[in-house]
């Protein structure tokens, strides 16, 4: 903007001007950023859904060879990435999700829970022996 003044000229927004386009960008952030953290939350869970089918993969073989299942009551996590090696599976440290194994002899479920987007809701992911992937408590969306 080119303003003449008497004899100059000044160059520059006016305060009408540079609020409204505060404004402006106050509307689009206040849509964006739900959005945004539901989409992070999402690629979260990705996590939970590959190392349970990887959890489902190693225990079939582990049945297919032994004829039971395995690790009855261990947990494995970022602090015990190495629980699961007997099925040569390894929870690598930024893991964000605990793993949880029920196991007997012919069934098995492995549960993943991590509180994902730090709110009162805990994210709960579960496999079972029939290679059902359920998310049973969504973080994603509360």
């Amino acid at each position: 903007m080119i303003r003449k003044l008497g004899n100059r000229s000044s160059v520059g927004f006016t305060l009408i001007e540079l609020m409204v386009v505060v404004v402006i960008i106050g509307i689009l952030a206040a849509l964006a950023i739900p959005r945004f953290m539901t989409s992070a939350a999402k690629s979260k869970q990705s996590e939970a859904q590959q190392l349970l089918k990887q959890i489902y993969s190693m225990q079939r073989s582990y049945f297919m060879l032994h004829e039971s299942y395995c690790l009855n009551g261990v947990t494995a996590s970022s602090a015990a990435p190495q629980a699961y090696a007997y099925i040569n599976v390894e929870i690598l440290l930024p893991a964000r999700y605990t793993y949880s194994m029920a196991a007997s002899q012919n069934t098995f479920t492995c549960t993943a829970t991590a509180n994902i987007d730090d709110d009162a809701t805990i994210d709960t992911w579960t496999i079972n022996d029939a290679g059902q992937l359920i998310n049973t408590i969504n973080d994603a969306t509360s």
